[in-house]
Order: structure tokens, then C-alpha cells, then sequence
């Protein structure tokens, strides 16, 4: 990245990741604690990690078979056109699609591979019929349906090196 500037993080900067990762509701009294400091200099540092963009926000996790939406399918995307003016076409558009868990530009036989969350086959038909299909310059899709989501919530902790 141009004009990248990794912030530097400590012991106790990657104290405060890890248990943000699993308990991202912890009081900052209770954060200070686990990590030997006293609540100013934790809510400092916790400041610090918010502003730098290290920490980019905080957010509930939902048991998504209770919600019926519980159908999901790996898409993959072939596009017509490659250059940097249709990738940021299709990205935007992508962007504007709810059902659209993930989208990750890909390096092989195919440009993105798409995680859609849906209530069920109907719901998804009609996603990429009236969505996917839709986006900018895609040329062709494969789908893959989930048959079972073995794991799906993956906390990465803090490398000891950063």
C-alpha cells in the first residue's frame, strides 16, 4: 500500500486485541484489569488502536439459523473485463448487496469468490438472478451450496511479533 504506516503495538496493545477478539463488550475497567494497567492509560491505548484503524468497530454476531437465514452458497464469479475501471465497478456494486457475506478478489481460474447468505434455495435464485447476474460485467457464475458451516467465526489472536 502507498504511504502505509503499520502502527506500532506492544504486549499490552496485543493483550487488549485478544480479548476484544472474544469479549468485544468487556468494560474498560474490567479490560484494564486483565491487562495489568489502570483504566486511563488502557482507555488510551484502546483510543489509539480505534483511531489508527487497528480496531475498526465492534459489532453483535448473530445465530443465523434462528433468523432464517441459514442457506449459503460460494460463488464464483468470472468477469468479462479485468481492468481497474470494471474491478472498482464491480466492488461498488457488490458493495450494495446485502445477501453478499463475503467477496474476495481471487488469483486463478475465476476473479471473485462470493459468500451469499440466504433463507433458503429460492431466496438465492433470486439473488443472483436479479442481483449477482446483474453486476457489472460479469460474464459467468458458479455455485456451490454449503451442506454445513463446520466453522464460521474465526478470532485470530494477535501474533506475539505483530
Amino acid at each position: 500500500m502507498i504511504g502505509y504506516c503499520p502502527v506500532s503495538i506492544d504486549q499490552f496493545d496485543r493483550k487488549i486485541l485478544d480479548i476484544l477478539a472474544t469479549e468485544g463488550r468487556i468494560s474498560v475497567t474490567a479490560l484494564a484489569g486483565r491487562i495489568g494497567l489502570s483504566k486511563s492509560p488502557t482507555q488510551a491505548r484502546l483510543k489509539r488502536l480505534e483511531d489508527s484503524g487497528i480496531i475498526r468497530g465492534y459489532r453483535a454476531l448473530f445465530d443465523s439459523i434462528q433468523l432464517g437465514r441459514d442457506h449459503i452458497t460460494f460463488v464464483e464469479v468470472k468477469l468479462s473485463d479485468t481492468r481497474e475501471t470494471a474491478l472498482a465497478q464491480f466492488n461498488t456494486g457488490v458493495l450494495k448487496i446485502p445477501e453478499i457475506e463475503q467477496c474476495h478478489m481471487i488469483a486463478g481460474t475465476f476473479d471473485y469468490l462470493l459468500k451469499v447468505r440466504t433463507s433458503g434455495m429460492t431466496g438465492y435464485r433470486a439473488v443472483l438472478a436479479e442481483k449477482i447476474s446483474t453486476l457489472p460485467h460479469v460474464a459467468n457464475t458458479s455455485t456451490y451450496v454449503a451442506m454445513q458451516a463446520v466453522k464460521e467465526e474465526a478470532v485470530e489472536p494477535v501474533a506475539p511479533g505483530g
